[in-house]
């Protein structure tokens, strides 16, 4: 199978021509690859020291990098686009006393969910992960730890298969 330059779409070997926007392929258009390598390297370890040694700010970024790069894999897929992390932090958690952040996490970790099955990676994680974990977590005070490895595990496999594959 190959995709669309134009709108990422995937198409038959042997197609003309795109069935979703009109675009015209010759012999040499094949399947775009990754547009950048993905960082593969996120770790629970080096989240939680790097956060206490910056004051969060590390924190801050692997999450934008994460929203990022979510829509860099799945967004020719889903045609989806998920909000910046940055935005909910810094405009509408403040706003929306909250509600923001509780519904892009359950976003986020859904489209994420949907990604992993879409590619084939065996690998549970979704938006009851956000809600068990996460939210649900903090009565033991170990949970919101838990969702962060496998937010951080499954954004690995993602990023090392977006790699690979494209």
């Amino acid at each position: 199978m190959k995709y669309c330059k134009h709108c990422g779409k995937e198409v038959n070997d042997g197609a003309a021509v795109c069935l979703n926007c009109g675009c015209k392929f010759d012999d040499t258009q094949k399947s775009p690859g990754p547009a950048r390598q993905l960082k593969t390297n996120r770790s629970l370890l080096k989240y939680i020291l790097l956060s206490i040694i910056t004051l969060g700010i590390y924190g801050i970024v692997v999450m934008s990098n994460i929203s990022s790069d979510i829509n860099t894999i799945a967004g020719r897929y889903d045609g989806k686009k998920t909000m910046h992390y940055c935005l909910v932090f810094f405009l509408f958690s403040w706003l929306t006393l909250g509600i923001v952040p509780l519904v892009w996490g359950h976003r986020i970790s859904k489209r994420i969910g949907a990604e992993l099955a879409r590619r084939g990676i065996n690998y549970k994680f979704g938006a009851g992960t956000f809600w068990g974990w996460n939210v649900l977590g903090e009565l033991i005070i170990v949970g919101p730890f838990i969702y962060c490895h496998k937010l951080l595990t499954a954004m690995n496999l993602l990023s090392n298969d977006y790699n690979v594959r494209g």
